[in-house]
């Protein structure tokens, strides 16, 4: 059994070293918050939704800029709603691109009365939210126009339950910051949008992500085989050489 757990460990940090390129941020569900019927909702930021009960995953384009050390920006920021969470469970956001766009991320997710109350952060918030406006208006005006249908709908709004309830939610930050250095002034003055997997993983247990359930079933069934198949040649090979030494001791005692 130790050498099932060695396989097991080992498959999974392989796992582990084979996802390149991925940023994440590790956090427990927090405790629910009354969202009333009535006023301003989270709907109305157009932010995209992350939710264990619907979408688990977002791919998108981020926009991303160079750090400025000056003004202390750490790159352009992008707001996500993670709704639907479940209280004290942890989960794992993972922002995965390609390799061919040099990028440095940083993730964090704030409770909502945190982002409320912090200047720096509502003001980050509702600049991006304005630019969402602006994005979907923009392609309202161009499908009215030339009449083309619109592209897949992007979930922009938490899970409607129609009335006052207690929902348990995060806003998260992602930062993108460009990563790279080139004699082309073009890539320099203009850096080009990431494109992402912005993925939701709720943990077993609090244990083990779920997405990698999967390979934990498959490494745990493999290697159950090899330690039957392993057994059984053993025995074997044990029989073998007990059949072998026979002859020469019935020599012996002639």
């Amino acid at each position: 059994m130790p050498g099932l757990l060695s396989l097991l460990l080992g498959a999974l940090a392989l796992t582990r070293q084979a996802t390149a390129n991925v940023e994440k941020t590790i956090f427990l569900g927090p405790e629910t918050i009354n969202m009333p019927q009535q006023g301003p909702t989270f709907g109305s930021l157009r932010l995209d939704v992350l939710s264990p009960a619907a979408d688990l995953t977002v791919r998108t384009h981020l926009q991303a800029e160079f750090p400025n050390g000056t003004s202390g920006s750490r790159g352009r920021a992008t707001w996500l709603l993670l709704d639907d969470l479940t209280p004290g469970q942890r989960y794992e956001v993972r922002v995965c691109w390609a390799a061919t766009q040099p990028t440095a991320f940083t993730l964090e997710a704030y409770e909502i009365p945190v982002v409320w109350e912090t200047p720096a952060l509502i003001s980050s918030l509702a600049e991006y939210s304005s630019s969402r406006i602006q994005e979907d208006e923009a392609e309202d005006d161009v499908v009215d126009k030339q009449g083309s249908k619109p592209g897949k709908p992007r979930k922009t709004s938490p899970q409607s339950r129609g009335k006052e309830h207690q929902a348990s939610m995060l806003l998260l930050q992602i930062l993108a910051a460009a990563d790279y250095y080139t004699d082309n002034q073009t890539l320099m003055s203009n850096v080009a949008p990431v494109h992402v997997d912005i993925i939701l993983d709720p943990f077993i247990l609090n244990v083990l992500p779920q997405s990698l359930a999967p390979t934990v079933v498959y490494v745990l069934f493999v290697a159950a085989i090899f330690w039957f198949v392993a057994q059984r040649a053993a025995a074997w090979v044990q029989k073998l050489a007990v059949d072998g030494s026979r002859p020469q001791s019935s020599k012996k005692e002639q």
